[in-house]
């Protein structure tokens, strides 16, 4: 395993990414978030089971490639992401949106 994350696992997972397919995706009980490009598998499930404690049947990774910026004349790169599908074992949820108190 890789020892970049070995101590910080709070650093793998950025956010969740809040789509309209990984909204149709939480009745699956799949869910996407963007993590560090540098992560690996077993520290993107080890991240999330310590951070929500839950428990994680499979994970599926994807590098999109990254997209151009033109701003005027500059033009640039975005930053790199990597989005991780992660399903959870039955019974098992991740709390995305808080409870509001109206």
């Amino acid at each position: 395993m890789n020892e970049m994350f070995q101590n910080r696992l709070e650093d793998v997972i950025r956010r969740p990414l809040i789509t309209e397919k990984a909204t149709k995706s939480l009745d699956l009980n799949q869910y996407t978030f963007e993590v560090d490009h540098r992560a690996a598998k077993p520290q993107i499930k080890a991240a999330i089971e310590k951070m929500f404690d839950v428990k994680v049947i499979g994970i599926s990774t994807m590098n999109p490639p990254r997209r151009s910026r033109r701003v005027g004349r500059f033009s640039g790169k975005r930053s790199q992401i990597k989005k991780a599908v992660v399903r959870l074992a039955e019974g098992n949820t991740i709390q995305l949106f808080p409870e509001s108190e109206s």
